[in-house]
């Protein structure tokens, strides 16, 4: 059986062996690498279908178990899934609900047969197993579905974790087996294995061996530091297929995506962009900028000169200010199409750089602009 998910490499950076190329879905093809914007609840927060196409985005993600809770995959489904629910025409890829149940619910009983835990919106007594965790995700009819893996705390001892990985292990063969539309949506398995190379060497074993169409490396970008963060992504992304997708889970500030990339990562997403924008932080080409602060209140600026999106062009730090301060969605609306704008943009000069084997100058150059190089600097 053909995949619906196949991944085509255009070339390789030869300062830093980064890929540049393209997935194909059945909603589109997206070259990579790529940010992929959360629309968690079937709805990047504040921004519209056409706002997403107005910025290029190729792909979102929405989530597994908040969609599940709300409004239940049985009416997406009844709405012709979850592309028509939301009249989006792009990709969707929809992450299992494993990370989900381990961060926001405090009672929970992990099984070989799944997870016991308590709907966080209300305290009802759930169950959520590999098998109902890809039901869900047919009924939705994602392009890329995750599968159903367990997401361990950091730091956890090795002992935990390589009881946790075989798990993960065992979890995702359980999935593959429960998925019902192979011809047009494609499974991917998720590396666990926390910062352990023996056991991200484990589990990118067990995977690999499943022949899914691509793959995800998880339990990063969860409190670890982001040089062990890199350190993991040296030793695990070569063990990745490289005639496949390979997506980093959760993982969104500019200097993270740029060595993600560096390290071989093809995919990734993050609800930073959209969160920090609801607080009125703003990423720009010098560093992130809090528009709320009272320093803009006479700023009639844009948010970044260097920026040429919508927002941009035809808004003030002045303005902006103003309507977040008053808690005018407007505002929350405006500071997020602008961040979300940078990251697409930021990975098109990335795939850009690519393309003239100069990923590393680049790297360099956006480091030094955007104030990383300086020991008190201020990250996201």
């Amino acid at each position: 059986m053909t995949s619906p998910i196949t991944y085509e490499l255009i070339k390789t950076d030869k300062q830093t062996g980064a890929r540049l190329g393209r997935v194909h879905t059945p909603h589109g093809t997206f070259e990579t690498p790529m940010f992929m914007p959360v629309g968690t609840l079937a709805t990047v927060k504040t921004m519209s279908p056409e706002d997403l196409h107005s910025m290029d985005a190729k792909i979102i993600l929405s989530n597994t178990y908040h969609l599940w809770l709300r409004p239940g995959e049985d009416i997406i489904r009844e709405a012709g899934g979850l592309h028509k629910f939301m009249n989006w025409d792009g990709a969707i890829l929809t992450d299992s609900g494993g990370f989900q149940v381990f961060s926001l619910s405090d009672m929970r009983e992990i099984t070989e047969e799944g997870v016991h835990f308590r709907n966080h919106l209300n305290g009802d007594k759930l169950f959520l197993s590999p098998e109902k965790a890809i039901q869900i995700q047919n009924a939705l009819g994602s392009d890329i579905m995750m599968a159903f893996d367990e997401c361990p705390p950091y730091p956890a001892t090795h002992e935990y974790m390589k009881a946790s990985v075989e798990r993960t292990s065992r979890w995702a063969e359980r999935c593959l087996n429960a998925h019902e539309r192979p011809d047009v949506q494609g499974l991917f398995g998720i590396i666990q294995g926390g910062e352990f190379e023996d056991l991200r060497r484990l589990s990118a074993s067990d995977l690999v061996s499943l022949d899914l169409p691509g793959y995800a490396v998880g339990g990063l970008s969860v409190g670890e530091p982001k040089d062990v963060m890199n350190r993991v992504l040296e030793f695990t992304t070569p063990l990745m297929p490289s005639n496949k997708p390979r997506y980093l889970m959760g993982v969104g500030s500019p200097d993270s995506l740029i060595d993600g990339a560096i390290r071989g990562i093809d995919m990734f997403d993050c609800v930073l962009p959209t969160r920090i924008a609801r607080n009125g932080t703003c990423m720009t080409s010098t560093g992130r900028l809090v528009v709320r602060n009272a320093k803009y209140a006479r700023d009639f600026g844009p948010i970044d000169e260097n920026c040429d999106c919508h927002v941009c062009k035809n808004y003030t730090r002045a303005y902006i200010r103003h309507l977040i301060r008053c808690n005018e969605t407007f505002g929350f609306r405006l500071t997020t199409y602008h961040n979300l704008h940078f990251l697409l943009k930021l990975m098109e000069q990335v795939r850009q750089a690519i393309r003239e084997d100069r990923l590393g100058d680049f790297k360099e150059e956006f480091f030094e602009q955007y104030g990383l190089n300086k020991p008190d600097a201020k990250n996201f």
